[in-house]
């Protein structure tokens, strides 16, 4: 990841050049974690750069926000302009897009209710594992570390605080030289990756879990699931055990960094034929083609980012 070749970073309703993007050091944010965010990519199809599910990621954005009461004084459609604008002003056709809002300086002391302040910020970005891992799947270890309840921490916000959660988790799990993290619940069911969703097959079905087992509801992962039924599979969404995803014939992991990601090995477990699956294989070539603008029955997907919205902020 590099940030070498993005000139222009939006914030607070005005283009900055990169360097002069800076936020205070008396944020609320930065003290207290309180912020949410979105992780989105642009591709570049045969009609141009346009972002993948523009719509979806947004409202999640301001679900998010009202969670955690941060007010967002622009309208979507402004934030939707000020986002493709950043792509066009950075010149690129294949990136990966970061909207946060946070609670902005003004005071300290948890009870402070400070002004939301608001970043996108957009580089490129390929895919976490490449071309190989895309292909022969990666090694997997289940975590020490559980996902925290919902109960807990709202597991449904994309917030900025969250990700210690999988900080802790993924490092753990690179110190013993695996390549992703698998986080359990408190329940001790599957959750998820440090930051991704998890896909079991077993004799031809998917199989994935929902918000009761303390998962984000990804973007990607609803891609998958329809896509997966478009292709005729039938999918099941229930709490999923330990030990179904070492006895799957298939696994793979999706999140708007890994794309959709095929898993070969679970601590020294071979998952499968120990690649990827033939099932997760037509679901990651459909999800490649559409964001490539090549299936016209998925085309509403993608938001061109020439697509002109109204700008403006809303009282």
């Amino acid at each position: 990841m590099s940030f070498e070749k993005t000139k222009w970073i939006w914030q607070n309703n005005e283009f900055l050049p990169f360097d002069e993007a800076k936020i205070h050091a008396t944020a609320f944010g930065l003290h207290y974690g309180t912020g949410v965010f979105e992780g989105i990519r642009c591709y570049d199809t045969a009609g141009g750069p346009a972002i993948f599910r523009l719509k979806e990621h947004m409202d999640r954005f301001y679900a998010s926000a009202e969670v955690y009461k941060l007010k967002i004084d622009y309208a979507p459609e402004a934030l939707n302009e000020a986002i493709c604008e950043t792509v066009r002003r950075n010149e690129f056709k294949n990136c990966y897009i970061r909207p946060t809002a946070y609670s902005d300086a003004g005071s300290l002391g948890i009870r402070s209710v400070c002004p939301t302040g608001i970043n996108i910020l957009a580089w490129e970005w390929p895919n976490d594992f490449g071309a190989e891992k895309l292909a022969k799947g990666m090694r997997v270890t289940v975590s020490p570390y559980r996902k925290f309840h919902s109960s807990m921490i709202p597991t449904t916000a994309k917030a900025t605080g969250n990700y210690l959660n999988s900080i802790l988790a993924v490092r753990e799990a690179a110190a013993r030289g695996f390549d992703e993290a698998i986080l359990l619940d408190v329940n001790g069911n599957l959750a998820e990756g440090a930051v991704e969703n998890i896909f079991l097959i077993k004799d031809g079905k998917l199989l994935t879990n929902d918000q009761n087992s303390s998962i984000l509801l990804g973007i990607t992962r609803d891609s998958a699931i329809q896509i997966a039924r478009h292709l005729g599979c039938e999918v099941e969404i229930r709490d999923l055990k330990l030990h179904e995803l070492l006895s799957a014939d298939e696994v793979f992991l999706t999140g708007t960094a890994i794309e959709i990601a095929p898993v070969r090995e679970v601590d020294g477990k071979i998952i499968g034929n120990g690649a990827r699956g033939p099932i997760t294989e037509q679901i990651q070539k459909n999800f490649f083609e559409i964001v490539a603008g090549r299936k016209p029955e998925f085309q509403h997907w993608l938001y061109p980012i020439g697509q002109n919205a109204v700008a403006g902020a809303v009282a």
